[in-house]
């Protein structure tokens, strides 16, 4: 792994993202690493990102969202050998952009499970 991790939002890049069509869909590509243990609860990073998606089912629902994706990628076809994999690879897609905005800032949206769990991630916006 890099000497950076990123677990949070980039907020200028979100301010941008934001200003975009709201009626568009929007796809976005998640690359999960995840904690060995949570220290908070003693729990296998992966089993913490397990609850928070079980808590953020409700959200998804409610933004009309997609699980196009999710899976552990195993061979490094084209790219460097001597990087190491992410532990899953996460693709959903939002019917609006608004519904993704919506979800990621409503109250009670679990962020802190997925924070806890993870201890590098990239997310990506993708337009279909």
């Amino acid at each position: 792994m890099g000497t950076s991790a990123y677990i949070d939002i980039n907020q200028n890049q979100f301010k941008a993202f934001s200003k975009l069509e709201p009626q568009e869909p929007v796809v976005m590509l998640n690359f999960l690493r995840f904690k060995k243990v949570v220290f908070e609860s003693e729990i296998s990073g992966e089993e913490a990102y397990q609850r928070y998606m079980k808590a953020a089912i409700p959200f998804f629902k409610e933004a009309n969202a997609e699980v196009l994706f999710y899976g552990e990628p195993k061979h490094m076809l084209i790219g460097p050998l001597d990087t190491e994999l992410w532990d899953k690879v996460l693709l959903i897609k939002y019917n609006t952009l608004n519904g993704f905005l919506m979800m990621v800032q409503a109250k009670g949206y679990p962020s802190h499970l997925r924070k806890q769990a993870l201890i590098d991630s990239r997310l990506i916006h993708c337009k279909p």
